[in-house]
């Protein structure tokens, strides 16, 4: 179901809890949201439509959705500063991210993975992940 973007800071503000096999109706939502927003959003995290658990979905590099369940970076390298906006704010921001990262995540059938991701795929990783901490750019 698509589902509308969350605006209210202090709801974003609260870190994610762990999602459960009972919650995994949010990635059809993150999924039906994102194809919505598809022409100026590359990512989200489940706490922009209204679901406080670690769940995010992003475009990969073969332009295709990829979603993580418990996502947790193991490794940053290259460092940069960048500019970012959301659809959960107005503007852009500064902010730091990574050339390159690794990440260990769960699949939806909740199977331990672990992968590195470079360039702008690392940085939208990097992006959702902040929301599932409650950090706003």
């Amino acid at each position: 179901m698509i589902k509308n973007i969350i605006k209210d800071v202090e709801f974003l503000k609260k870190p994610s809890s762990n999602l459960s096999k009972d919650d995994l109706f949010i990635a059809e939502d993150l999924k039906d949201t994102l194809s919505f927003h598809r022409k100026n959003c590359v990512g989200m995290a489940a706490n922009m439509i209204g679901y406080s658990k670690n769940i995010i979905i992003f475009i990969n590099e073969k332009e295709e959705m990829e979603i993580m369940i418990h996502p947790v970076i193991l490794k940053k390298e290259g460092e940069y500063q960048t500019e970012e906006g959301c659809l959960s704010l107005t503007g852009v921001r500064k902010c730091i991210r990574h050339k390159k990262i690794k990440v260990e995540y769960m699949t939806l059938d909740f199977k331990k993975r672990i992968k590195t991701y470079t360039g702008f795929t690392a940085e939208i990783i990097e992006h959702e992940m902040d929301h599932l901490q409650g950090i706003i750019i």
